[in-house]
């Protein structure tokens, strides 16, 4: 345990350690994609979905005039699989492919592993820093990544600002609400704290990165799509979880070896990018965004000439995928650049 008794860590630490600890962390030590897995991501889900992650970055590609040299970054691969479809749909756009150069920013020394495995005969560099890239436009793709990183919880009670933390007393792990001052939160949260607003689910490190992130595009021109399960609201509330053989687990239970996750607040996002300069902000459903691209024709082209148990497994990945009831409404796709840039396909 990473506690003695009577001791506590904010809540963003203990995430951080429950997951990327070098010799126990989650992330270090196992991998969790898939059925036999905690969890099943859309690019694990249906290749279709990386298909369209690839026509997408294409037509963006040339919308931003071909350039020669472009960047395509992908933050945490997980198992790679999204990476790999990618690699092997743009080889059928040539230009495209003799364009780009592909990263890979992965903390985990575990998942790199496997990813390198599977994406081994590619051209792909693997990076610690996202300043290593090459001074050219960049694409940066985020599929479930920003909701695996640690967060803060900041509550008001009564007029009273408290920083969750969590402590170990009688050898039981535990939430625990110390006061705080608001202005040590608006230092964390680089904003003025809203009247109307109780609680405040933050992560330092994603605005970190997204800082870096919007610097590059502002410099060098490219964009960000993130796809993350959250929602759009003024309005925070607790979207702490821990996940462990694709149910919901006791936060406190089968510590490093289950996934601590949180929802995205798109709406804080937009606010944040926007902060930092990025101006063309869209946001929609997976749901949206895989129609608006095609998915629903891609399907029908690949199914045509399968047997009916085939075209039912395409199919039923596919209702995965863009279902409300599913993965369709809760995933968002959101994607920042510069105002000039115009760009709004799957949008």
């Amino acid at each position: 345990m990473m506690l003695k008794n009577n001791s506590k860590i904010p809540l963003d630490k203990f995430i951080d350690k429950a997951l990327y600890d070098k010799s126990k962390g989650y992330y270090t030590n196992k991998n969790p994609f898939g059925h036999q897995g905690d969890f099943i991501t859309s690019p694990n889900v249906s290749v279709m979905f990386s298909e369209i992650v690839s026509i997408w970055l294409v037509a963006f590609w040339e919308k931003l005039g071909m350039p020669k040299k472009i960047n395509i970054v992908e933050l945490g691969a997980g198992n790679g699989e999204m990476m790999y479809q990618i690699l092997k749909t743009v080889d059928n756009f040539k230009k495209f492919r003799s364009s780009s150069k592909f990263y890979i920013s992965e903390k985990s020394s575990y998942l790199k592993k496997i990813q390198k495995k599977k994406i081994g005969k590619y051209n792909v560099k693997w990076i610690d820093n996202l300043n290593k890239i090459s001074k050219c436009p960049s694409i940066f793709i985020a599929n479930e990544f920003f909701d695996s990183l640690p967060i803060k919880q900041f509550i008001k009670t009564k007029n009273i600002w408290s920083e969750r933390f969590i402590c170990l007393k009688n050898n039981k792990l535990q939430f625990i609400d110390l006061k705080t001052k608001s202005s040590k939160i608006e230092k964390i949260i680089n904003n003025k704290l809203p009247n109307k607003l109780n609680f405040i689910e933050h992560s330092p490190l994603a605005f970190k990165i997204l800082k870096i992130i919007s610097q590059i595009i502002l410099k060098q021109n490219g964009g960000l799509l993130i796809i993350d399960y959250g929602y759009n609201s003024k309005k925070m509330f607790n979207t702490l979880q821990s996940v462990k053989k694709h149910k919901k687990n006791n936060f406190f239970e089968n510590v490093y070896q289950s996934d601590i996750t949180h929802m995205v607040n798109f709406n804080y996002y937009k606010k944040k990018i926007k902060d930092m300069k990025l101006d063309l902000l869209k946001l929609t459903t997976q749901r949206e965004f895989l129609i608006k691209m095609g998915i629903l024709e891609r399907a029908e082209i690949i199914s045509n000439k399968l047997s009916f148990s085939q075209k039912s497994d395409i199919y039923f990945r596919l209702k995965r995928l863009i279902d409300k009831k599913e993965m369709g409404s809760l995933f968002k796709v959101f994607f920042a650049t510069k105002k000039e840039n115009n760009f709004k396909l799957g949008f």
